[in-house]
């Protein structure tokens, strides 16, 4: 029997594969599935600011339209706050009664002053750990790169003020030195990093010309960026790192184990195939395990890693060179 426990973010895994922050994890009942199914850990659906301030828009439109008195804008804060919190909490206190696996809550804000805010109540509902899915849509041109990557690393100081659990940051690759912002991430205390998060992709209905989302599951197509960016940085980084996005099947477990990732994290391809389909990955990378000759995962773990490898340069390679025009050289 081969050993697929893992330890990430100072928590025990009976494996290394994580469920991701979605829908499937939005109730009790999706979260014991999702253990039943074989994840080793879950992300709980994310506490949304951005819903939250939408919900309090619409609540504020209708009070003006019934001449209500406008001063009231901070009760009625308070009160959709208040109450998207505590299905939160709920969620939490309810998750950890009914699984073993670690449950970790998960906080996607959109301003700066309130990530402290959810991140203190989450904690105190009994979260193991807590993922902060992080990106700032570099849109405002009036500030400069520098401003808008500062951001990260104070919310994470004032995050970890608040909180004594795990703290993950579950980040984008658009910066303009990704590597250097990555280390330096690594560097604030922070537990782990996941690479990458996957944003809402705007696309026009031509006929009713709207605005519509697409691609909203990843496909398998989307793994290489990830595995690059865990392959390049796993051993140069002062925390853990779990890898995401495009992960579908147990062959792209084990290479973003091979990688160097210390979990990974899946959502699409449950959704796509089912909670059951956990259960394959993991078979598959016993089996692969057990023809090579491995009997934890730390026998192999980061073995492909660029610090590892016979070829470093091949990671940062950016143009083909031989692909394309029956094997010549092209750029």
């Amino acid at each position: 029997m081969v050993d697929l426990s893992t330890n990430y973010m100072g928590l025990s895994l009976k494996n290394p594969i994580i469920a991701g922050s979605s829908g499937l994890s939005g109730s009790v009942k999706g979260v014991k599935e999702l253990e039943q199914g074989g994840a080793g850990a879950v992300v709980l659906k994310s506490v949304f600011e951005e819903e939250i301030v939408h919900e309090m828009d619409d609540v504020l439109k209708e009070a003006a339209s019934r001449g209500l008195n406008m001063d009231q804008f901070d009760y009625y804060d308070y009160e959709i706050k208040g109450e998207n919190l505590d299905k939160c909490t709920a969620l939490i206190k309810e998750s950890k009664q009914a699984v073993s696996i670690p449950v970790i809550a998960s906080i996607n804000c959109t301003y700066s002053h309130e990530w402290t805010y959810y991140a203190k109540n989450l904690q105190a509902a009994g979260a193991d750990a807590l993922e902060l899915n992080m990106f700032f849509l570099p849109t405002d041109l009036s500030r400069s790169a520098e401003e808008t990557e500062r951001a990260y690393f104070e919310i994470v100081e004032k995050v970890k003020k608040e909180v004594s659990i795990p703290v993950a940051l579950k980040i984008s690759y658009y910066f303009s030195c990704l590597g250097s912002m990555i280390q330096k991430l690594s560097s604030q205390g922070v537990s782990a990093l996941v690479l990458f998060n996957r944003f809402y992709s705007p696309d026009f209905d031509i006929e009713k010309l709207e605005v519509v989302p697409t691609n909203v599951l990843s496909t398998p197509g989307e793994l290489p960026v990830s595995l690059r960016w865990i392959a390049l940085m796993s051993q140069k980084v002062d925390c853990d790192l779990a890898a995401s996005t495009g992960v579908h099947d147990g062959r792209a477990l084990i290479k973003q184990l091979l990688a160097g990732a210390k979990a990974v994290q899946v959502a699409s391809a449950l959704y796509r195939n089912g909670k059951d389909h956990l259960g394959k990955m993991l078979g598959e990378l016993e089996e692969w395990m057990n023809r090579h000759g491995y009997g934890k995962l730390d026998d192999f773990r980061g073995k492909m890693s660029q610090e590892k490898s016979g070829n470093p340069a091949v990671y940062e390679r950016v143009q083909f060179m031989k692909y394309f025009g029956g094997g010549k050289e092209v750029l």
